[in-house]
């Protein structure tokens, strides 16, 4: 198996306080566990299961309305505790309490779109679930995570590389296989800055991309036909007690990992608008905010502990700034932007014998919204071939054609996190991105 190189120059790496310890937990023993259809994009769900019904590992819990064939399906043996619904009967979670001392089912070892490892299968554009009846013209692998806190993907693999082949090997039989390494700063590890580099995506074509632990997930289930959908995640931030790593299965509610993180052993839930930490699944760019007891998004390989920003500083743009991250030189650390390098969690300026701690980043945004502005800085950390702003404009005003144009069915929400970081505007520009391209998925259908 070869693993293809890339390099990306154009990014932006965030030196953002809390990076994980190489030290794993095993969490695995979890008692409750989510399926949450809302994290899966285009997925219209059935229920196929009740409240009190016995599930084993592998069930389809839910499936997709416009093809069958495709199910959510329960990470463990268990009793469907709770279907959470939400506005207008909006289904949001199945909760499954864990049985012990229940070996995992197993199944006939073939990937199908009814295989219960198919939703690790994503399809760009719109980041659906892979359609079986399209035909990609490739299958890519992120071998390298560049999010802020995000887990070594080498470490996470450590000891199942057998597994990691195995799932290559399968994926094959829909399209050719492209592990790619993007060194450079972020959003160098994201699919989208890859395909982008290597074959961009035009209208009426469509590529494939599964997470690298995954593959391995899928390979696991092909050589054994036990399904068993772990992860090592990485657990940190500037409010994180002991940053460090944690092996658990997909949709684990993270009350443990909370209790045991929080600097505040009181902490309440998230719900408590006095609460002084956010709690995130996923990035802190592009995350999603959930409750101390919420649960580990189906498709996320971190958590992320941040502080809430509702706290002032007197005057704080006046100040000169040494001790926050600063972009576009509002502060004084602004103008070392360049010149940072991390080292074990600790930031070193190249060439002075200045050393600094990483930056203790919080939520607030520093500002209220207002109109957007040419800067030229979104084009610095974007590293497509693309205007940014130009289509995010587009995007906002609804003009399908210049999208199209501007390249839109190369791009997911993710893909502009960077953009959203530095915009001085303070405009949900992901937000505004996915309403378009499920406006496009839609017309489409």
């Amino acid at each position: 198996m070869k693993i293809e190189k890339l390099s990306i120059k154009k990014g932006l790496d965030l030196p953002i306080d809390g990076a994980p310890a190489r030290q794993t937990t095993d969490l695995r023993w979890e008692e409750r566990y989510a399926v949450k259809p809302t994290d899966v994009v285009g997925f219209s769900p059935r229920l196929a299961v009740a409240e009190g019904d016995t599930v084993a590992a592998g069930q389809p819990l839910v499936v997709d309305k416009k093809d069958e064939r495709i199910a959510l399906t329960s990470p463990v043996n268990g009793v469907v505790e709770a279907i959470v619904r939400g506005e207008k009967r909006k289904l949001l979670e199945v909760v499954v309490c864990r049985q012990k001392d229940q070996t995992r089912q197993t199944g006939q070892p073939l990937l199908t779109p009814e295989a219960p490892v198919w939703w690790m299968l994503r399809e760009r554009p719109f980041g659906t679930i892979a359609n079986p009846d399209h035909k990609p013209k490739g299958i890519y692998v992120s071998m390298r995570d560049s999010n802020p806190l995000a887990p070594d993907i080498d470490y996470a693999l450590a000891g199942r590389e057998h597994e990691f082949e195995a799932g290559v090997e399968a994926l094959e039989a829909y399209g050719k296989v492209h592990c790619v390494r993007a060194e450079g700063p972020h959003p160098a590890g994201n699919i989208g800055t890859i395909v982008a580099a290597q074959d961009p995506i035009n209208k009426g074509e469509c590529v494939w991309y599964v997470g690298a632990q995954d593959v391995a997930n899928i390979g696991r289930w092909m050589l054994t036909g036990e399904y068993r959908p772990e992860r090592v995640v990485s657990v940190g931030g500037p409010a994180a007690k002991a940053p460090h790593y944690y092996r658990m299965t997909v949709g684990a509610c993270l009350k443990h990992v909370t209790e045991a993180q929080l600097m505040d052993a009181n902490y309440p839930y998230l719900d408590n608008t006095t609460i002084p930490t956010r709690i995130i699944s996923g990035s802190v760019l592009s995350g999603t905010a959930v409750a101390a007891d919420g649960y580990l998004g189906m498709y996320d390989q971190q958590v992320s502990l941040i502080a809430e920003g509702d706290q002032y500083d007197f005057m704080g743009w006046l100040m000169p700034g040494l001790k926050k991250f600063s972009f576009s030189k509002t502060f004084l650390s602004g103008f070392l932007n360049g010149k940072v390098r991390v080292e074990n969690g600790k930031m070193t300026c190249a060439g002075m014998n200045l050393p600094l701690t990483t930056f203790h980043f919080n939520t607030n945004v520093h500002g209220s919204v207002r109109p957007l502005m040419f800067t030229g800085d979104m084009e610095r950390v974007f590293p497509f071939d693309i205007y940014p702003l130009q289509l995010i404009k587009a995007c906002i005003v609804g003009d399908v054609e210049l999208q199209e144009k501007l390249g839109i069915y190369e791009v997911e929400p993710e893909d502009f996190a960077l953009c959203e970081f530095i915009d001085p505007s303070k405009t949900e520009i992901q937000s505004v991105i996915r309403e378009a391209l499920e406006k496009l998925r839609k017309e489409a259908l």
